[in-house]
């Protein structure tokens, strides 16, 4: 009888337990939102599509060894569509370098698409697009992005 005394004592001290932790949990407030009362923020941005897409060759020894094909889009505040289309030739220019840099620095070599490689990559966009159409944009999208090796 006394080695049943300790079993009894932890089968007592976990159902109190269990019992406690489901007396004092926080009630579920879930509640489904009504589809005909649902507002829908406006829309304080919007999405420029870049007309062409973006042709970038991989350079290795002096010898192209693969193309690298990007189409973007730039988020830019409402309204400012035409700005950007207005100022698209220079804004490819300064996003045309910036992917230049990126593959001369092997950006677009092995595993070109890892996430962190792509976070630099839309960073230095960004960059370049801000300091050609200032804040404007506020951010740039990478809508599509394949290598093809030769």
């Amino acid at each position: 009888m006394k080695k049943l005394i300790p079993v009894f004592l932890v089968l007592f001290g976990l159902g109190a337990g269990v019992g406690a932790g489901v007396m004092l949990r926080p009630a579920s407030e879930e509640v489904e939102p009504d589809p005909q009362h649902v507002e829908e923020a406006p829309a304080v941005t919007e999405f420029v599509k870049l007309n062409n897409q973006f042709v970038v060759p991989v350079v290795e020894d002096g010898r192209v060894i693969s193309l690298v094909i990007l189409a973007l889009s730039v988020e830019v505040s409402i309204g400012s569509t035409e700005a950007v289309f207005a100022k698209e030739p220079k804004l490819r220019d300064a996003l045309l370098q910036v992917l230049f840099d990126h593959a001369n620095a092997g950006g677009f070599k092995g595993v070109f698409t890892d996430g962190a490689n792509l976070i630099l990559l839309r960073k230095a966009l960004l960059e370049a697009a801000q300091k050609t159409m200032g804040a404007l944009v506020t951010d740039v999208l990478i809508s599509n992005i394949a290598r093809q090796d030769t």
